[in-house]
This record gives structure tokens, sequence and C-alpha cells, in this order.
């Protein structure tokens, strides 16, 4: 490196020492020259350019001399260096010059870590002896900037922040190496050949696109899987996990619990206002909620926060005694507030699931005991790998399909109507398995089979019903009506069954429905009214099944009273709207055209002609002669084709 330094020196003092002799040349030589040539001329009669082809002959000998020296980069900060031009000594400030052992990638700022400011004048002087600085050409200097800390110049990692030394040989071999370990420029990285598919919307179109790491959508999908597994917040801290995490991404970074619970608050204080501020634009709102009993053994229900208090048409709940009497007291306070539609005749609703549910454990509790000894079976084979294999080649034997046995959640009916249907495909092979292994004492006989058969026709119509008014993708309210009336044709024709263990079932079944469903639900059956494939077709078809005959015409006229006390309630509403908006309108224009006085007393004045209309909308209740709900309900049904019924929705119709 010395020997190098020593060379290159010797090599810039040759080349200074050629334009020094160039200038002198200038100056002294080529003035008198001419003179003398000019002279010769005269005398000789030779051309006058002698004396240019004399300079073409020395400035080619300085341009080779020149072009013999190899070209360096120089650094700004070099000291004034004394040089020595055959016997002139003089005084000027040159680049000294430096090795730099990356990829020969040198920089030149004009100022040691520091820009040329463009916008200064240039000093004549200043670069009279040295090359101007040229821009940096490195490919480092587009991750890194130059700031100015206490006074130094540093360069500033323009990913990590990092601040890093600005060597005064303008050398950028330790920014290279400080980016080879940067996770965040890795991440980020234009220079990625990793793609990666991303899931957009609810068709899921397919985006292709680069892969970066963006620890921030990380932190955001990590409190998403706590909230939706109800993980506890210490679980982005066990030792697993996050070894885990580091296996399949090495920029992954450990989330505390302390940032998960502050993550997770955040979000949910965002979600909040933003339903806080739909809430707000909303007239009415319906819930469904379960009651929540705190340590303390108190049950209580809490919405006050969310400013709906004003806004509540109807509560769903399920059937226990104490959200009867909540509700008995909700409805009082609302009523007092005058806040309830049609006088909160819809305000309680009862759950139509749950109702199904408790239908469908009493019928169960009259076969308790043979639903136990299936149950039972089923749990001592599937308790061991060895006794499935056995029951399995059995089946196989007998040519059964291959199906597998289904052990039930005693709490979920409908899980038990599986293991029963299971069970069922199998009776043959319960007692085979049974002269087996002698500890196998749950084998249903023959007459038990029989009545799991028959109980499980039953328990096909709850089921299917149940699935339909349970779906969270389509509107399900209008779809209550036409299901319950299906539970009572069922409960109506099993009554007359010739077995007694299914008419003591269903006795049990036609006292829940009766206890619940005995009083006419008024939501059930006007939403199934506001469905365009029922309208009042629904109800007339329905109610005479559910109810007996002089009861079933009373409520048929009660749908009607309060189809047309809501449709009145709504125009109410609506016109109330009108008149409060062509109000301040009127108010505008007549604040607009009046003069400058009246401005000043007010600009909500309203014209006479615009009172007069009010008070017309307020007092005039005579309806015009067909109402859009007469011509709504006096209309045929909407007809749907078998493969439109499935997908029809009649919030979009």
């Amino acid at each position: 490196m010395d020997s190098c330094r020593a060379s290159q020196k010797s090599d810039c003092k040759a080349r200074k020492r050629a334009i020094y002799r160039l200038e002198m040349f200038h100056t002294c030589t080529v003035p008198n020259s001419s003179s003398s040539a000019h002279q010769a001329s005269m005398k000789h009669g030779s051309s006058s350019s002698s004396s240019s082809s004399v300079s073409s002959i020395v400035f080619g000998l300085v341009r080779d001399m020149y072009e013999q020296v190899p070209t360096v980069e120089c650094s700004s900060a070099s000291p004034l260096v004394e040089i020595e031009v055959d016997g002139i000594t003089g005084r000027e400030e040159f680049n000294a010059i430096e090795c730099d052992s990356n990829d020969g990638n040198n920089e030149v700022d004009g100022i040691i870590g520091g820009e040329e400011n463009p916008s200064a004048p240039i000093d004549p002087q200043k670069y009279a002896y040295q090359r101007k600085p040229r821009k940096k050409t490195s490919a480092v200097w587009k991750d890194f900037k130059i700031v100015e800390k206490n006074g130094v110049k540093k360069a500033e990692c323009n990913f990590c922040k990092d601040l890093l030394s600005i060597s005064s040989s303008g050398s950028t071999t330790h920014f290279h190496r400080h980016l080879t370990s940067c996770l965040p420029h890795i991440a980020a990285s234009k220079r990625q050949k990793v793609l990666t598919i991303d899931m957009k919307g609810s068709e899921c179109v397919n985006v292709v696109k680069n892969f970066s790491y963006d620890m921030k959508n990380v932190r955001e999908l990590a409190f998403h899987m706590i909230f939706y597994h109800e993980y506890p917040f210490s679980m982005m801290e066990h030792v697993v996990f996050n070894k885990f995490m580091r296996a399949n991404t090495p920029y992954w970074q450990k989330i505390s619990r302390t940032t998960a619970r502050n993550d997770c608050q955040s979000t949910y204080e965002i979600e909040k206002k933003k339903l806080k501020t739909i809430l707000r634009g909303v007239n009415k709102v319906s819930i469904t909620t379960d009651m929540w009993t705190s340590g303390q053994k108190i049950s209580y229900m809490y919405f006050t926060d969310w400013g709906i208090e004003n806004k509540v048409s109807t509560i769903t709940v399920d059937n226990a005694r104490y959200n009867d009497v909540t509700l008995r007291v909700l409805k009082d306070v609302f009523s007092l507030k005058k806040k309830l539609s049609i006088e909160g005749q819809l305000f309680h609703v009862r759950c139509c699931a749950h109702i199904t549910n408790l239908l469908v454990k009493d019928g169960l509790s009259e076969i308790g005991e043979l639903v136990d000894c299936v149950r039972e079976g089923v749990k001592y084979l599937v308790a061991s790998e060895t006794r499935i294999k056995q029951f399995s080649d059995i089946a196989k034997q007998l040519q059964l399909p291959s199906k597998k046995l289904f052990l039930d959640v005693p709490t979920r009916w409908n899980s038990t109507y599986l293991m029963l249907v299971s069970a069922l495909e199998f009776r043959e092979v319960f007692p085979r398995y049974g002269d087996r292994d002698q500890g196998f004492n749950y084998v249903p006989s023959v007459e038990d089979w029989t009545k799991v058969e028959n109980v499980c026709q039953i328990l096909a119509v709850f089921n299917e019903i149940t699935n339909i008014i349970s779906g969270t993708e389509y509107p399900t309210a209008n779809l209550f009506l036409p299901e319950v009336w299906r539970i009572k044709e069922v409960l109506n024709k099993k009554s007359l069954d010739l077995n007694d263990y299914i008419r003591a079932m269903v006795v049990k079944m036609n006292t829940k429905f009766d206890k619940y469903w005995g009083e006419c639900n008024l939501l059930m059956a006007v939403t199934a009214v506001l469905d365009p494939r029922f309208k009042m077709m629904l109800v007339q078809f329905c109610f005479p099944v559910i109810y007996l005959e002089p009861e079933a015409t009373r409520n048929i006229d009660t749908i009607l009273r309060i189809l047309y006390e809501l449709y009145d309630e709504y125009a109410e509403d609506y016109n109330l709207a009108n008149v409060e908006s062509s109000g301040h309108e009127n108010a505008r224009d007549i604040g607009s055209s009046c003069s400058g006085s009246i401005n000043v007393v007010g600009k909500n004045v309203m014209s006479g002609k615009s009172i007069f209309e009010s008070f017309v909308r307020r007092n005039d209740t005579i309806r015009p002669v067909k109402s859009d709900l007469d011509v709504y309900l006096e209309e045929g049904v909407y007809i749907c084709s078998e493969d439109s019924d499935l997908h029809f929705d009649a919030l979009k119709w």
C-alpha cells in the first residue's frame, strides 16, 4: 500500500510539472518564438503559421506526457503540499491519493463527509490546480444519507437508521458490510427473487407479487390470532413458538406479552370507534345477545357505551328465566322514553335455534338409556386403536360402507343424532365384535336398533331445520316460519304413531313447543311476509297448523295490523325527515333572496307556504287509495326457479 501510494504521488507530481511547463510556455516562450518566427518569415518569405505549428508540437508533447500518467481519484481533504517545478517553489492545494480496497468505487464529495452545494458560487482559485469533484457513483449511497450529529458528518442507514462513520479516504466497504447484516434492508430489498400469492377479496382473486417481510403486518396477524382463538398474551413469549417462527423465517422478531396486549387493546378501540361511527347513522338496531354472569353471580347486559340505548328495536335471547325478567325491565325503561317501535310489541324475541334444542333434548330423554348404551359402546371402541381396527375388519368382512363411528358431545343434540346414525350403519358389527371381546357389554338388541331407527327419522327433520335456521351467510329471520310449521306438522303426525315410546317423545316435545311458540311470534311472521316469495300466503298456510282455528284467524288479523302500524311508523319518519330537509332548504333560499336586515335576524326563517305544507303533512292522515304496502300484498308471490331459490336474498330483492 505504501509503495502504491508513493508511486501515485510521484505520478501526480509529474503531471503537475507538465501542466506548469505548459503554462510557462504560454506566458514566456510562445510569444518570443512567435516574434522570432515572424521576423524569419519576413526575411525568408515563409508562412506566419509556423508559430502555430510549434505550439501544436509542444501541446502534443505535453498531452502525450499527460496521458502516460495514470488517472487517479482524489480526496479534497488533503493538506497544502509544497511542490517544486524546475527550481520554482510554490504552494498549491491538491488532492491526496488514496486507494480504496473495495470494488473500486471511490467517493469524491468535494467536502469530506458532506455534499457539494450546487447553489454556492464556485471559487476559480480553489479548483485552479485540482479536478472538480464528481458525484457519488457507488450504489451503496442509495441506501445511506449523510446527516450531521453533534457537528460530525455521519452516514445514516435508510432502513435501520444506524449511524456509520465516513472514512476520510472515501471507502464504502464498511457500508456494504453493514447492508449484508441489516435485516430491514434484506427484507425490503428490491432484488428479492421470492414470490408470494395473496388472496384478495371475497372472490379469492390471486395476486402474485414480490415477497417482502413486513413486521407490522405480522404483528397485526398475531393479535388477530389471539382474538380469534382466545389465546393468552403470554403465548407470544413461549419458547417453542418462537423457535417455530424463527425456523419459518429468519426475519422473525419476538413479540412480548405487553406488546401483544397493547396491540389487542388498540385494535379493539379502533374497531369500536368504527362501529360507533356506523351506528351513529342508524335509526333502529336489533340485538342478538346472551346474558353474561360476573364472578359475583350477577347477570347483566351492557350496551349503554355504544350510544344505541335509544335505537334498540328488538332483542333476541335464549329462553332462560332471567332473560325474561331482564327484558321485561328493559322494556319498561325504554317505554318511558317512547323509543320502542309499535309500543314494544316486537321487543322480546326468543331464539328459535335454542327452542329447537330444548324440544329435541326433552324428546331424547324418553329413550335416554338406549342413547347411553350406544354412546358408551362407541366410547369403548374409539378408546383403543386395536379395538377400532378389529371392529373395521369385521365391517369389511360384511362388506359394509367404509364409514367411521362418531362420538357425540352430550350437550349438543345434533351430534347425538350423528352418533346414532353412524352406529346404525354398524348394527350387525356390534354383536359380532361382542363375541370377540368379552369386555364389550354395549350391544343393543334388535328391538333397540329399531327404536334408534325410528327416532332418527324424527331427528333427521330437526337436524335439517337446525342447519337452515343457523345459517350465517344468508338472512334467516324470513325462513323461521315455514320451518316451525314443519316441526309442528311432524309432531302432529307422530302423535298418532303406533309405538308408545314415539308418542311419549312427542308429548314432551309438544309441551315445550306450546310453551314457547303457543303465543304468536310476531317478528317471525312479519319477516316472512316481507319475503316476496311468501307474503301473506305463507301465514295463511302455516297458522292453521300451528294454532287452533279460532286463534289462527285472530293471529292472522294481528299480523296484518302490525304490518300497517310498522308501515305508518316508517312513513311518518320519512315524511318528517323530508319536512326538516325542505325547511332547511327554504330557509337558505329565503336568506339568500331577502335583504340584509332579514339575514341578521335569522337564517332559518321559513315561508308561510312551507309552514302550511308542514302542517298538512303532520295532520292529514288520509291515506292514498292504495299504499305501497297494499300494492305489495295484492301482488302475487315471487316464484323462483329451483336453482335460483337456493341463492335468493330477500334483502337484495
